[in-house]
């Protein structure tokens, strides 16, 4: 063999020494790989359970909420065993002649009670508070020689009863009209202003109401 032949051999021997070396990893040079690739399992096992954590309290928030509505309702059928929703209400302002006129308007107070069930209506303040929601129906009366009535509920007129006296006599109106109301509603009769009603012993001015059912 030639002294370049040699020497090329050599050369070859060498880069294979050099190649080997490379495929194989030192005790030294393994330990920084493996805790990396540790580090990194952690890191995304971390992030899986605070993903799986974060599900968890969504579905306990979720799972009271349920519980709460399940409560609400069982209570709801409680009351309805109980016939604590046996609502109904009918009142008028008693024997007291003409009321008004005002120069603004008034919410009417029917102190005369004939049936308070369930004492959803105030006589002291002529409004009735819906104790639970659902479908009410109410009626208004009024006698007098010039009337604007609104039936209003939260400070929002639903239904009027108006009358516009055929000469020098007192007149009769009425209406009546079913509301959904939510728990808590307010309900009354305002009277507007420059207008006046008139009550006797006959009791022809009322406000009356009563629950149909619950919702």
């Amino acid at each position: 063999m030639s002294e370049v032949q040699q020497e090329e051999k050599e050369v070859q021997t060498e880069h294979l020494n050099v190649e080997q070396r490379g495929a194989v990893l030192t005790p030294g040079e393994f330990q920084p790989h493996f805790l990396t690739a540790i580090y990194s399992e952690l890191t995304e096992l971390k992030s899986t359970v605070n993903s799986l954590k974060n599900k968890l309290e969504d579905t306990e928030k979720q799972l009271e909420v349920t519980k709460k509505k399940l409560e609400n309702t069982e209570e709801q059928l409680e009351q309805l065993r109980r016939n604590d929703y046996k609502v109904a209400f009918a009142a008028t302002l008693g024997n007291i002649g003409d009321l008004g006129p005002f120069n603004t308007d008034i919410t009417l107070v029917y102190n005369k009670v004939f049936v308070n069930g369930g004492g959803a209506y105030n006589p002291t303040t002529g409004i009735f508070t819906a104790p639970v929601k659902g479908v009410y129906f109410f009626s208004v009366s009024g006698r007098h020689r010039s009337n604007r009535m609104s039936l209003s509920k939260n400070g929002e007129p639903m239904v009027y009863v108006i009358d516009h006296v055929l000469g020098d006599r007192y007149e009769s109106t009425a209406n009546s009209f079913s509301l959904t109301l939510e728990k808590g509603d307010h309900v009354y009769v305002r009277l507007r202003h420059n207008t006046w009603v008139f009550n006797n012993e006959a009791d022809l001015t009322s406000f009356a109401g009563h629950l149909l059912f619950p919702l």
